[in-house]
């Protein structure tokens, strides 16, 4: 992991202290509440439907154990809401069926991000604070900046991998931070790297996707991506350079931003992403990157090419532990053995949620966050203390948040799989469910989030808990569930297998579909938005919904197919009408979900 130097750190304390200045002023009423957001907002502070929302900036996904064991500091002592705001709150959604709101919890992000929903804004430079004691902070996680820098929780270990990417993103985000030129742009700005041959970071979902790459000389350097993004109008990023030379991603970075600062729409805010002008501009936008690229290498001297000193310096922050486990095989597997039972749970884990490592005698382990009564991605303060304990036993100190919302250990020791599935289990993160249905990508919605048009989190404890059977979900296979509260789409629905978004009509939720959505991955393949399956259904639908398209896909499937490969065979059009049948049958008051699956083709090629 990359190591903050002392000016890092001062750094960092600094810009605490200067929030800290901040929000007293405002607290004095020497600082308006208008003048005072930009400035909590460059920090992570928002302000939600009840309470603040704080996000923390974790880097590509890396965190120390000694972080997370401050994260869970903050969660137990700083994430706990006042009792009148509490009461409103959870009186708010007793009304609308949903009475538990949990606090004293994490909340692991698709952008690798930790988010805390109810720190009382007057606590918030405490928390700032003692964020910087462990090298963290929530630096450009808001505004129209650039924001986190994410890449493939795999990144440094997976056997596919070409090049490491940590060490560019590292570089990239010191670049970033507090970048003068590109603190106000026309509005947020996400870049996503990747180093394996399978695309596991979703780039051509970013507004700057990049693919590290080799070419026939053996030279290292980027194909790079501009202009993808979900929200309101789905985009699939275009290709810029097939091919760029690592030491000149900053400048070629740099004509990029320039250039969507220069000419990005400011007077409309759902236009004003850079998916928007590359769309609209096409071949003249790539023109004038290449142009003012050409003119930072001619008159800049072209300031921000990377030295090969300051490449190899960050990398060295990046090389595998020397010792990743100093425990030994304590019996454990002996235990598992005599049991069937657990011989069985220890395997379904083993198959699913255990991945190959690029060192034959490691693995990559992914602690599972999506458990009943829960929200998917919440971690709770003795979850996260404990996960920092997993952590220093079994993968040198470090964990990595994922894409999909879970925690990923990423140097356990072959031998020692057995005993942190025993650990884990006890923590309850052990289910062996990573990539079937019930892990999915869910956003908190309505239930925290102002900008929410319907709710996310019911919908979720829905269908995990129609779909508890793990025989079921096995039999199932892999299915990528994405819900989304607005079309904002912090829960990714564009690229779902099977997607949900919250609609607002006529002050009621409800729920569109979409179907055979994919983020680019090799289980999904070629990054594509999912296509809406027809008008909207009510929240009492939609897991009747869910469910009918799994039958559906079950009726339908070839031997070995998947969901997302069946769902292209067949087309959309059997799907659709299944999911339109519970529509019926519901507002019937009836509910036979299998019923007009006989009236299409099983055969359709």
């Amino acid at each position: 992991m990359y190591q903050y130097t002392d000016f890092d750190r001062q750094f960092v304390r600094q810009r605490a202290a200067q929030y800290r200045d901040q929000l007293e002023r405002n607290l004095r009423g020497e600082l308006k509440d208008d003048e005072f957001r930009p400035l909590r907002l460059q920090n992570g502070w928002y302000v939600q439907r009840y309470a603040p929302m704080l996000r923390v900036a974790v880097p590509y996904g890396e965190l120390a154990s000694r972080q997370l064991r401050v994260l869970a500091q903050i969660a137990r002592q700083y994430d706990q809401p006042s009792a009148a705001v509490y009461q409103h709150a959870s009186e708010t959604q007793a009304e609308l069926g949903t009475p538990h709101l949990p606090v004293g919890y994490g909340h692991f992000s698709t952008r690798q991000n930790v988010q805390f929903n109810w720190i009382p804004l007057t606590q918030s430079a405490d928390v700032m604070d003692l964020l910087a004691t462990v090298d963290l902070h929530g630096i450009q996680t808001s505004g129209n900046c650039i924001r986190n820098i994410t890449s493939d929780a795999l990144a440094g270990i997976a056997p596919d991998e070409v090049i490491d990417p940590r060490p560019y993103a590292e570089i990239m985000r010191q670049w970033s931070t507090l970048h003068p030129e590109f603190a106000h742009l026309p509005r947020k700005f996400k870049i996503a790297i990747n180093g394996a041959l399978e695309d596991r970071a979703a780039t051509a979902w970013h507004d700057v996707g990049l693919h590290l790459r080799r070419n026939a000389q053996g030279q290292v350097g980027f194909m790079v991506l501009v202009g993808g993004g979900m929200g309101r109008t789905p985009v699939i990023a275009s290709t810029l350079r097939e091919f760029l030379p690592w030491d000149q991603i900053l400048n070629y970075l740099e004509a990029v931003v320039r250039v969507y600062n220069r000419f990005g729409r400011r007077d409309n805010l759902y236009k004003a992403r850079i998916k928007i002008l590359v769309k609209a501009e096409g071949q003249r936008f790539v023109d004038e990157v290449e142009a003012e690229f050409a003119s930072i290498l001619r008159h800049d001297g072209a300031a921000h090419t990377i030295p090969q000193a300051e490449l190899d310096r960050v990398s060295a922050h990046f090389l595998p532990p020397a010792h990743p486990s100093d425990s030994a095989a304590d019996g454990q597997a002996t235990a598992i053995e005599r049991s069937p039972k657990d011989a069985a749970e220890y395997q379904r884990w083993l198959n699913q949620n255990v991945r190959a490592h690029k060192n034959p005698a490691l693995r990559a382990v992914t602690l599972s966050f999506k458990r009943l009564g829960h929200a998917p991605g919440d971690a709770t303060a003795d979850q996260l203390d404990a996960a920092a304990d997993l952590a220093d036993r079994f993968s040198a100190g470090e964990a990595r948040v994922t894409h999909e919302q879970n925690l990923l250990l990423p140097w356990v020791a072959e031998h020692d799989l057995p005993a942190l599935w025993q650990a884990a289990r006890a923590l309850g993160v052990a289910k062996a469910n990573i990539g079937l249905l019930t892990d999915m990508i869910t956003c908190p919605g309505g239930d925290l989030c102002a900008l929410a048009n319907a709710r996310s989190l019911p919908l979720a404890q829905a269908v995990a808990e129609r779909f508890q059977d793990l025989d079921e979900l096995f039999d199932i296979g892999p299915v990528d569930l994405h819900i989304s509260g607005c079309m904002n789409s912090c829960g990714h629905h564009h690229t779902g297998h099977i997607g949900v978004l919250g609609v607002d009509k006529d002050g009621r939720e409800w729920y569109q579909i979409s179907l055979g959505g994919s983020d680019g991955s090799s289980l999904s393949g070629v990054a594509v938005p999912g296509k809406v399956i027809g008008p909207s259904f009510a929240a009492s639908e939609v897991t009747d919904v869910v469910e009918a398209l799994i039958d559906s896909y079950r009726v339908y499937r070839k031997a070995g197919e998947t969901f997302i490969d069946c769902v292209r065979r067949v087309g959309p059009d059997p799907f659709k009408l299944a999911a339109n049948a519970v529509r019926h049958e519901t507002r019937d008051g009836g509910r036979v979900l299998h019923v007009h699956l006989a009236t299409a083709d099983a055969t359709t090629d």
